[in-house]
């Protein structure tokens, strides 16, 4: 075998490698600004957290004719002096205010892969949205405690 194929194969053999470490350093470098997520990435438990803690709302419009109530928006301004809470299921969320005439659900919306079976809008002593998809059913019942929304166990 001569030198010329040897050579030429570690040319090669070296040109890439080369290409192949300067492709992984421009991935890293322009990979952190692509995927990089503004203040970090959150964890199962620190969105629910989030989700958990009272939220503040604006009230928006009321629904057209024919909206679906999946996702309701706010339709009434907050109560006098009742907070605001959000509550999440698996399947699917829920805002809850408490007001003089007890608890009101403001507004819920289901997860990817479910819909809402059933729900009790209130206000009332209590109110719930009821969430089915693939994993089964999840209720989510809430009354007023203490002037704040709470969850509370189903039957």
């Amino acid at each position: 075998m001569g030198r010329r194929p040897l050579l030429t194969a570690a040319g090669w053999l070296a040109t890439t490698v080369a290409a192949t470490l300067v492709g992984l350093a421009a991935i890293q470098l322009v990979g952190v600004g692509i995927t990089g997520t503004p203040g970090g990435v959150r964890d199962e438990r620190e969105v629910a957290r989030a989700l958990a803690s009272p939220v503040t709302t604006t009230p928006g419009p009321e629904p057209t004719a024919g909206a679906t109530p999946t996702a309701t928006a706010a339709s009434h301004p907050p109560a006098a002096g009742g907070a605001r809470r959000g509550f999440v299921t698996g399947g699917g969320t829920a805002v809850a205010e408490c007001g003089p005439a007890g608890v009101r659900l403001v507004s819920w919306s289901p997860a990817q892969g479910y819909r809402v079976k059933d729900y009790d809008r209130g206000p009332d002593d209590h109110v719930e949205v009821r969430f089915v998809g693939p994993e089964g059913e999840h209720e989510l019942r809430l009354r007023c405690r203490g002037g704040e929304p709470v969850a509370t166990p189903h039957d």
